[in-house]
């Protein structure tokens, strides 16, 4: 059985997607071990409820070296799920190859530092793009740099609001995390 951690500072809905894939078999042979926020979100409550063990740590300097004292030492795969924070350059490359990240957009295009949630979206439409998407990576030092694992990708339609796009991609999202988790989880050691 492969342990996954899930990482949040939302509400969650990422995690109870990849929690529903696990339960119905798209994602095979794992389990969430552990739910780790680094805020007070409704995403600590959604996995309570899914009796899954959380933890708390406020964000700060000390983020990364507290979350790497929580992490269990049997954990296959970091899953970032809305996660907001920037982990550090040791966290990452101590755990290289083992934490992934979904991302609102077709990387490498609209990532980096402030692109998340509706700024995403709404540079998307700024730029006059014709399509969107989601992008779930490999997490590196460098922010949204990793090796792209799976895309999907939406139309923006010509009136197009942040919004519309947002609830677009977010359903690409739900299509391609379990997919790409999956894939990563097969991936021999």
């Amino acid at each position: 059985m492969k342990n996954i951690v899930v990482l949040i500072s939302g509400s969650g809905t990422n995690l109870q997607r990849i929690a529903d894939a696990i339960s119905n078999g798209e994602i095979t042979n794992a389990k969430i071990n552990l739910v780790v926020a680094d805020r007070e979100c409704f995403g600590l409550q959604r996995a309570e409820n899914l009796h899954i063990n959380t933890i708390l740590i406020p964000r700060g300097k000390t983020f990364s070296a507290e979350l790497e004292k929580c992490i269990p030492k049997d954990t296959d795969l970091i899953v970032l799920a809305g996660f907001l924070s920037i982990l550090s350059k040791e966290f990452t490359e101590k755990f290289n190859g083992k934490i992934i990240n979904i991302h609102p957009s077709l990387l490498p295009e609209f990532g980096g530092k402030g692109m998340w949630g509706m700024n995403v979206h709404k540079a998307v439409i700024d730029a006059g793009e014709k399509e969107s998407g989601a992008t779930v990576h490999f997490v590196t030092s460098g922010i949204d740099e990793g090796e792209i694992i799976l895309q999907g990708k939406v139309a923006v339609d010509e009136h197009e609001t942040p919004e519309t796009l947002a609830e677009k991609v977010h359903q690409i999202e739900y299509e391609i995390f379990p997919k790409a988790i999956e894939k990563v989880l097969k991936i021999p050691l």
